[in-house]
């Protein structure tokens, strides 16, 4: 039996992803960089905000315009007001199958943690009313690579003292597939096979997630 799950956050436990696209959209059309539309911003999914923002740059050819002190305070900017979107985020937007499938890993002790590249997490969870649940929320700031590296996966198993092998992994973007793979974790993806690929478990959407399906996809391996 597997010994622990990895969330992302972000379309999984729940959707701020609108949030993020509109935050990045608006920085970019500040920098005078067009085509940050919804098919770029596939590209955004699951990344983090420094490896985002060096993308869009790159998207306008502006990479060479900011120097390190610049770069972070557009991220910061970005950020921000992404953060100030948030703020009306509450329990109602955990998405479905999400809660119960919590309550029944915590019933069985399998452990639970966070591998988002969110550096809002903690402050997510605790707006969602899910604090209580995860053992563990690997910090994004404190691992060198982001998604599609394992790196965040690796931290997130490390902080709560299972082997990544005993693990299932749970993303909704390929680059968080990819990580899940990659770390030597059991991945589950929610979405289509034409994003997540055809050699994984998936499922349509959230509220078809459940311990008895994680059972089986682990068994299955």
């Amino acid at each position: 039996m597997f010994k622990a799950v990895l969330f992302d956050l972000d379309g999984v436990i729940t959707d701020t992803a609108e949030y993020h696209f509109q935050a990045w959209k608006a920085l970019a059309e500040e920098l005078g960089i067009s085509g940050v539309d919804r098919t770029f911003n596939e590209q955004l999914k699951g990344v983090s905000r420094e490896d985002s923002l060096r993308k869009i740059l790159e998207l306008g050819g502006k990479v060479e315009d900011y120097g390190p002190e610049a770069f972070a305070q557009l991220a910061k900017q970005k950020n921000d007001n992404y953060v100030q979107m948030i703020q009306k985020v509450g329990p109602n937007d955990v998405y479905p199958g999400i809660l119960a499938l919590l309550e029944n890993l915590r019933e069985k002790d399998i452990k639970i943690a966070l591998a988002s590249a969110s550096k809002n997490g903690p402050f997510l969870l605790e707006a969602l009313g899910l604090s209580s649940y995860f053992d563990a929320i690997a910090d994004p700031a404190k691992v060198a690579f982001s998604k599609p590296a394992p790196d965040i996966f690796l931290a997130a198993a490390a902080g709560v003292y299972v082997p990544i092998s005993a693990c299932i992994g749970i993303e909704d973007a390929q680059a968080g597939i990819s990580a899940i793979k990659a770390a030597g974790a059991v991945p589950v993806g929610v979405g289509s096979p034409e994003e997540l690929g055809t050699d994984i478990a998936l499922v349509p959407d959230t509220s078809a997630l459940s311990l008895e399906l994680l059972t089986k996809v682990w068994e299955n391996r």
